[in-house]
């Protein structure tokens, strides 16, 4: 009985000790195909992207819009490889430097270059129903000269997600991503050149 009690006992505390699972982990993926771009951006400076608290950490959150759309939740088994805000920061880098824009660190200090400052408000998969969702992306992008803001805009996208999990999701932000993405770069395009 004794032997039984404490073999029943280590296969408990053995099974405690096993260690979880390590969350599967998503990025946004390879870029796009590139695409034609009316006219070569200048050179600009990217200053470290920024968001709320809340969404300051790799976390992959979704709201049930159906339940409590106030009540944010994350995934328990999923993560982003880094925070939204640095998925957005490096995508954005890398699409201008694609579309022939000199992309600069704000630490770099370069003078008469414009210096964006893009802040992530919402990064977020968005159920409407149990088997359906969107992933919803909504930034805030200004542009500087020295200290002076030149331009400020808010830019929102959403894509539905083709299945109702975290996969799903971080499939329909990428996508979201990369409309948004484009979107600044169009609107950079039509900024008046640094003097």
């Amino acid at each position: 009985m004794k032997t039984t009690l404490l073999v029943a006992c280590l296969l408990l505390l053995a099974g405690c000790a096993t260690p979880a699972a390590a969350p599967t982990q998503f990025d946004l993926g390879p870029l796009p195909a590139a695409s034609q771009v009316a006219r070569v951006l200048p050179a600009v400076s990217i200053a470290s992207a920024t968001s709320s608290p809340f969404l300051d950490n790799p976390r992959m959150l979704y709201r049930l819009d159906y339940a409590n759309s106030q009540q944010p939740q994350q995934f328990a088994d999923s993560r982003w490889t880094m925070a939204p805000a640095q998925l957005i920061e490096q995508r954005l880098k890398a699409r201008l430097a694609r579309a022939g824009s000199a992309v600069l660190a704000a630490s770099d200090g370069a003078r008469n270059v414009p210096l964006l400052r893009v802040a992530v408000d919402e990064f977020v998969q968005v159920f409407t129903t149990p088997a359906s969702s969107t992933g919803q992306l909504t930034v805030r992008v200004a542009v500087f000269n020295e200290r002076l803001l030149v331009a400020q805009k808010s830019f929102t996208q959403q894509r539905p997600a083709a299945s109702a999990d975290a996969a799903g999701g971080a499939r329909a932000l990428a996508g979201a991503s990369d409309a948004l993405i484009t979107d600044v770069i169009d609107w950079l395009g039509t900024l008046p050149p640094q003097k």
